[in-house]
């Protein structure tokens, strides 16, 4: 039986072909609150083009965001959004405001 592992390289979020992933990243947790905030949409340009450079390099990120992105939407599939009744708005804003 012959055949061959291409492991080289990987193919990143993008589906392009990248360099070899590295297995281990170093800082994890400032990476996780970067894709958390991308996914948010509250990263700016300059985190938005950084994360995209950088994140076919690393494993952990790529599994990170493939696994924070499929949470983000299975949320998003069962959250109702309703309009909060400005009565309760209201109250809300006293109670930080104190």
């Amino acid at each position: 039986m012959s055949g061959s592992l291409h492991t080289s390289s990987s193919v990143g979020i993008e589906g392009k072909e990248a360099a070899p992933a590295k297995q281990h990243c170093e800082h994890q947790a400032e990476c996780l609150k970067k894709i958390q905030a991308i996914l948010d949409g509250g990263a700016s340009e300059e985190e938005k083009a950084h994360f995209l450079q950088n994140i076919n390099v690393c494993m952990p990120c790529i599994e990170m965001y493939a696994l924070e992105k499929c949470i983000k939407e299975a949320l998003q599939g069962k959250v109702e959004k309703k309009c909060c009744p400005e009565k309760v708005a209201a109250a809300i804003r006293a109670q930080i405001a104190s």
